[in-house]
């Protein structure tokens, strides 16, 4: 069970859809999470993409000396850039970073967004178009480890003489992560995907689509590892959890929760279809927004992508990531509000509670002072953990 955290380039807040709360999302402040994701013992950080956030590269490749072992999630997008292109990008920084890149391919599900980068395809045709990328991109970087060139000729993308001098680290190429879910996107992560990442869905939606990207991947002679993004709101208790999720959407109306839902419905992507699902554009109660046990949809009433966190005590929301775990998810990519308090708060809370190898391989062994000297002379109890 691996623990992932994400750089707000977004923008950050205590209250959803209100600059009440907010703060200014600067290079200082991503660098403050990246080193407390780093120090805390999370084993990479998801940088968003967008026309919403600052770039990913420049942003992630602004943290590459602040962090040590981090390990960094960024985009490629297959129709805005070039397969050979990204595949230099990609090969830099992870001889930069000391092999510490992983690539999220992002095909794109805003139409308006996508015509803005110059993008007029449809949902189908992109896919196509990502696949011809996908060969082209891991073709580059396999052959760069032995200086040679490539060619393709695919339906929409060729490479004619494609080469990539300076190899990357990792061997053939920085693993590919992807999240989509429709039938073509799922095909796609059968073929060429490493980890997919599904968004935060109750367990029978999620394990039926394990089952089936498996069965693809099957059909390719090929095994894939499977991880998930959450929010998270955890408390010392589980009645402060819902209140602080309350707290969290306190500041919204209904007009702001319905202009964000009439942009999220031109968009053409399954996945945000099947987020909107989940709360159906309203606001409500506790109840009508917990749309499984400590699994809450408010976030999506304005934030488009994932829109589900995990909400309670510690024991109840590492007892639900035991049990996305024991659907096949390896690896929970978790976000809360603020950023910088909650990757601190979750990683004090729920960390202990899971297995082992999260803390330990992750962090090391424990060193120095942990707490404040009691009466300027005892150090303070050890507590217990797991």
């Amino acid at each position: 069970m691996n623990v992932f955290w994400f750089i707000p380039t977004h923008g950050d807040s205590r209250y959803l859809g209100t600059a009440e709360g907010a703060r200014d999302t600067d290079l200082a402040y991503f660098q403050q999470i990246a080193t407390a994701a780093d120090t805390l013992g999370y084993e990479g950080v998801l940088l968003p993409t967008g026309r919403s956030c600052e770039d990913a590269w420049v942003v992630a490749s602004s943290l590459i000396a602040a962090t040590r072992r981090l390990k960094f999630l960024v985009a490629i997008r297959p129709g805005i850039s070039s397969p050979g292109a990204a595949a230099r990008m990609a090969a830099t920084f992870d001889r930069l970073s000391g092999g510490r890149l992983l690539i999220n391919v992002v095909t794109g599900g805003d139409a308006a967004e996508l015509e803005g980068d110059g993008v007029f395809v449809d949902h189908d045709v992109r896919y196509e178009i990502s696949d011809d990328f996908l060969h082209i991109w891991r073709k580059l970087l396999a052959a760069s480890h032995t200086n040679e060139s490539i060619d393709f000729d695919g339906r929409h993308l060729q490479s004619k003489g494609g080469k990539v001098l300076y190899p990357p680290v990792q061997r053939p190429h920085p693993p590919l992560w992807f999240g989509g879910s429709s039938p073509a996107a799922h095909e796609m992560a059968g073929q060429h995907i490493d980890t997919y990442l599904t968004w935060g869905e109750p367990p029978e939606a999620v394990e039926k689509k394990i089952a089936d990207i498996r069965a693809r991947a099957a059909e390719h002679g090929r095994t894939i590892r499977f991880g998930i993004r959450f929010h998270t709101i955890v408390r010392e208790t589980e009645d402060e959890a819902w209140a602080a999720a309350d707290n969290l959407i306190s500041r919204l109306d209904d007009e702001t929760v319905a202009r964000a839902q009439a942009s999220f419905n031109k968009m053409d992507s399954e996945g945000q279809r099947r987020m909107a699902a989940l709360h159906g554009g309203k606001r409500g109660s506790r109840k009508e927004l917990e749309v499984y046990p400590n699994v809450w949809a408010g976030v999506g009433l304005v934030r488009r992508g994932a829109g589900t966190a995990l909400v309670g005590n510690p024991g109840q929301v590492a007892a639900r990531m035991k049990e996305y775990a024991d659907l096949g998810i390896d690896t929970f990519i978790l976000s809360g509000y603020p950023h910088l308090e909650e990757a601190y708060r979750f990683a004090e809370l729920v960390f202990p509670l899971l297995p082992d190898r999260v803390r330990k391989e992750a962090t090391g062994p424990l060193t120095g002072t942990f707490g404040e000297i009691v009466g300027d002379n005892d150090l303070p109890k050890a507590v217990a953990q797991g």
